[in-house]
Order: C-alpha cells, then sequence, then structure tokens
C-alpha cells in the first residue's frame, strides 16, 4: 500500500468545515426543509404514540389537517391566530434591540407583566373618575414607565457594576410575579386572588376586537426595522454588539448605549403589557404574560434578530401552539404529547442552524472536487 493510501486512509469520514457564507435563499431553504422533516417525523410520533392511528392508518392525513385546522379552520381561530401572534411578535421585537447589542435580556415575561400592572393599576384607582381618553393615555405611560424601570435596573447594573445581565433579568421574572401578587391581595380581600374584569380602560376597536392590536404591532415592526438599520442608535447598538472596544475606541459610550437600549427594550415590553392589559383581559393574573417572554427569545433568535424576519418566526411557533392544542383535543390525547410535538419540531427548526453555519463533506470529496476542477 502506497503512503497516498495510507495517508488517505487515515483521513476522518466526515469533515465539517466553518461556512464562511451562505446565500440567504439557501439558508431558509435548509430551515424549510427542517420543518417539513420535523412534522413527518412528528407524524411517526403520533402513529406510535396514538391508538386511533395505530388502528387507522388511513386517518394521518387528517393528524395533518387537524393540525393546520388548530389555526385556520374557522375564522375565529384564524383571528385568535393573528393575535397571538401579534403579542409574541410585540414582546420578540422588545428584546430584539438588546439581543442585537448581545445583552441577554431573558426578562421579558417580567417587563411585560410590570406593564400589563401598571396599566391595570391606572384604571383600578382611576377608572370612571376622569375622561376615558384621558385614562387610556395614562395607562399606555404607565406601562411604558412600568416595563422601562424594569428594564432599566438590571442595564444600570451592568453598565455600572458588570453583573451578569442574564441571570439578573431572569430573577426580575420572579420579583414581577410577586409583585402582582402582592398587589392581588390589596385589590381582591376575598383571597381569591382574581381581579374582576375592569368596566373602564378597554382600548377601541376598529372593525375587529383584535385588528388595532395586529396594526399596532405591524407598524411597530417596520418603525423597529428602520430604527435598528438606519438610524445613528441602530448603528451604535450594533457596534457595541461586535465589540465594545471597537464602541469605546470610535468615540461610542458603551454604557449609555446599554441603558439607552433597555430603556427602549423595557418599554417595548410595556407596550406588550398594555396591549394584554387593556385591550384583552382589562384585568391583571401571575400568568398575565402567559410565558410569552421566553417564548419571544427563541422567535428573536430564529428571526436573527431581523424584525421582519421575526414575522415569520413567530407565526411559525404560533402555528405549532395552535396545531398541538387542537390535536389534543380532537384525537383526545392527554399527557404532555402536544408539547412533545412542538419540541420536536423546534428540534429540528434548532439544528437546522448548524447546517447553516457549517458545511458537512465526507471522505473523497475534495478530491472529486479537485479533479472536476483540474478537468474543467
Amino acid at each position: 500500500m502506497s503512503v497516498a493510501d495510507r495517508k488517505e486512509n487515515r483521513e476522518p469520514l466526515i469533515h465539517l468545515s466553518r461556512r464562511i457564507s451562505i446565500p440567504r435563499w439557501k439558508a431558509w431553504g435548509i430551515r424549510l426543509a427542517a420543518v417539513l422533516l420535523g412534522f413527518l417525523f412528528c407524524g411517526l410520533v403520533a402513529f406510535l404514540l396514538i391508538d386511533r392511528l395505530q388502528q387507522n392508518p388511513g386517518k394521518i392525513g387528517q393528524f395533518y389537517m387537524d393540525f393546520l385546522n388548530g389555526a385556520f379552520g374557522s375564522n375565529r381561530k384564524l383571528w385568535k391566530f393573528m393575535k397571538d401572534i401579534a403579542i409574541l411578535l410585540c414582546i420578540a421585537l422588545a428584546l430584539t434591540p438588546a439581543f442585537r447589542m448581545r445583552f441577554w435580556n431573558t426578562g421579558g415575561e417580567g417587563q411585560t407583566l410590570v406593564g400589563a400592572l401598571a396599566a391595570i393599576a391606572v384604571t383600578f384607582y382611576l377608572g370612571g373618575k376622569i375622561p376615558e381618553g384621558l385614562l387610556m393615555v395614562l395607562m399606555l405611560l404607565a406601562a411604558l414607565a412600568g416595563g422601562a424601570l424594569w428594564g432599566l435596573i438590571p442595564a444600570v447594573f451592568r453598565a455600572k457594576w458588570g453583573t451578569n445581565e442574564t441571570l439578573f433579568t431572569l430573577m426580575m421574572n420572579y420579583v414581577a410575579t410577586y409583585l402582582v401578587s402582592f398587589f392581588l391581595e390589596i385589590w381582591v380581600p376575598n383571597g381569591s386572588g382574581a381581579l374582576p374584569r375592569q368596566e373602564h380602560g378597554k382600548m377601541p376597536t376598529i372593525g375587529h376586537d383584535y385588528l388595532l392590536i395586529i396594526l399596532i404591532v405591524l407598524a411597530l415592526t417596520a418603525a423597529l426595522y428602520v430604527y435598528l438599520k438606519y438610524t445613528k442608535h441602530g448603528y451604535e447598538i450594533n457596534v457595541v454588539g461586535e465589540s465594545v472596544r471597537t464602541a469605546q475606541y470610535v468615540g461610542i459610550s458603551d454604557k449609555k448605549v446599554i441603558i439607552r437600549t433597555m430603556i427602549l427594550s423595557g418599554a417595548l415590553c410595556g407596550l406588550a403589557g398594555y396591549l394584554i392589559g387593556a385591550g384583552l383581559d382589562q384585568s391583571i393574573t401571575t400568568e398575565s404574560a402567559g410565558g410569552r417572554g421566553f417564548t419571544a427569545i427563541m422567535v428573536s433568535w430564529l428571526g436573527k434578530f431581523n424584525p421582519l424576519a421575526m414575522v415569520l418566526t413567530a407565526a411559525l411557533i404560533q402555528l405549532l401552539n395552535q396545531g398541538a392544542a387542537q390535536i389534543s383535543k380532537d384525537f383526545d390525547v392527554s399527557g404532555a404529547l402536544p408539547s412533545v410535538i412542538v419540541g420536536i419540531i423546534l428540534f429540528f427548526i434548532i439544528g437546522s442552524e448548524f447546517f447553516i453555519n457549517y458545511e458537512v463533506r465526507f471522505r473523497g470529496h475534495e478530491n472529486r472536487r479537485e479533479q472536476g476542477a483540474v478537468r474543467k
């Protein structure tokens, strides 16, 4: 055996190399393929775990139809689908400026909850005592201020003393939950913990109860895209995210940018809280944010911190949630199977990022490519 043959035999079967760049269409094609493979795998899992599918394999098509019906099965479901996308997208948009700055704000849940609490507090104490238009303005300002304050606190600690923002903002979520519990004990003396739906402070409606909420979030999406891409503040956020030393070298105060951006991030979470409190619930509980603050982290990350792309990722994740809930109902599935279905598809989507960032080549691929180049 020649030396070259022995060297080739010692080469690993698989070579991994980081991609320098990849066309955008190809990256999204890989993500789409991952979603489709995830759905196919979910169908296999459902067939193995759902008795009705084992007894009648032909119903596997019904499984996929019911999944889509969860979001598009009726006019009411479609409006709910768009409304849930809007709220989830609003929180994801709020987190995105901080994420672009490499400030890992995991406190969207608490910032949204505090914003909702501030809005409901205004209508609880002032509802019916002042004009409705003024009440709505004060509720909005209170929600923005509450969310901004909840974002400002960890920003100051990070800028001044270098604390870990991930843990800090995460702990602030629990503080926000206990703060809501505290006020509920004051507002609801009977101990039920359920604040009655408030008679005042309801957002106006145009056409449909959810249409104004959807339009507000669409306008926010466009505005944030312009802010991050075309303004000086957006440029400074990107520079600080790339390198703090570079920012300092070109005269950008990283501390100022951190504080300013987290005020914006918290205020936008407060806006989401306002939309929940004044636009939907007209009340407050410890579950008003509904875990959206954590789900929004994945929406922002999957959208590569691009507000326009996040519209698609928010829609996908909400489709998974409503589709899994519909499967649970139609196939009488109890337990954690719906969550498993969502988790499987998200696992495929997250795994697709590996193939976007890395190129996989098998043994002999380089030699064949070189031979092809020589022939040309």
